[in-house]
C-alpha cells in the first residue's frame, strides 16, 4: 500500500526558491514585468474611468439635450449603457482570449473602446451617446476579463498575487482620475465631450504598447 507523504512548501512555491534564496524575484527586481502589468491593466484605469466620468457629464449633457433632462429613463439608459456593454464584453471575453489569444484580445478591446470615445464626444444627439457608451463597455468588459489572465501568466509566481492586483488598483484608480478630468473640464467648452472623449488616449496608449508585448 502507498503511503501519501505530505509536502511543506510555502505558498505559490514548490520548495525550489527556499533552496535557491538568490533566484527569488521581489515586486520591484524586474522593471520589464511591471511594465508589462501596468500596460495591461489600462484596461482597469479605462474600466473605472468609464463608470467614474460619467457622474460628472451627466450634469452637461442634460443642458445640451433638453429629452434628456426631461427624461429619467434616458438619463439612466445613458449611464447604464456601459454596464450592460460590460456585461456583454465579459461574457465573450473569455472565449475571445481562447480563440486568439490575451494579446489579440486586448488590442481587440482598445479598439472598441477608442471608436465608443470618438462616438461619445461626437454625438449629435443622447441616441448617439447611448451607443457610444455600449461601445466602451463592450471595450472595458473585454479587457476586465483579458487583463488579469494576461499579468497572471506573465508574472513570476512568487509575485503574481501582487501583479493581478494592480487590476483592481487601476480600477479605483481611474474612478479617481474621472473626478479630477472632471473638474479640470468643467469650465471648458464643450465640457462632457472632452470628459467622455479623453478616455480614448489611455486606450490608445495601451494599444501601441501592446503592440510590443509578448502573447502570454
Amino acid at each position: 500500500m502507498t503511503v501519501p507523504i505530505a509536502m511543506q512548501s510555502t505558498p505559490g512555491s514548490s520548495g525550489y526558491l527556499d533552496m535557491h534564496p538568490d533566484r527569488k524575484m521581489s515586486f520591484f527586481k524586474n522593471p520589464y514585468i511591471l511594465g508589462l502589468a501596468a500596460v495591461a491593466g489600462i484596461g482597469g484605469l479605462l474600466f473605472g474611468y468609464d463608470t467614474g466620468v460619467i457622474s460628472g457629464a451627466l450634469l452637461y449633457i442634460k443642458d445640451d439635450f433638453p429629452q434628456v433632462r426631461n427624461s429619467n429613463f434616458l438619463q439612466e439608459t445613458i449611464v447604464s449603457m456601459a454596464i450592460a456593454g460590460a456585461i456583454v464584453g465579459a461574457a465573450f471575453g473569455g472565449w475571445l482570449n481562447d480563440a486568439y489569444g490575451r494579446k489579440k484580445a486586448t488590442l481587440l478591446a482598445d479598439v472598441i473602446f477608442i471608436l465608443g470615445a470618438i462616438l461619445m464626444a461626437a454625438a449629435p444627439d443622447p441616441y448617439v451617446l447611448i451607443a457610444g457608451r455600449l461601445l466602451v463597455g463592450l471595450g472595458v468588459g473585454i479587457a476586465s476579463v483579458t487583463a488579469p489572465v494576461y499579468i497572471a501568466e506573465v508574472a513570476p509566481s512568487e509575485i503574481r498575487g501582487s501583479l493581478v492586483s494592480t487590476n483592481v488598483l487601476m480600477i479605483t484608480g481611474g474612478q479617481f482620475v474621472s473626478y479630477l478630468v472632471n473638474l479640470v473640464f468643467t469650465q471648458v467648452p464643450g465640457t462632457w465631450r472632452w470628459m467622455l472623449g479623453v478616455s480614448r488616449v489611455p486606450a490608445l496608449i495601451q494599444f501601441i504598447c501592446m503592440l510590443f508585448l509578448p502573447e502570454s
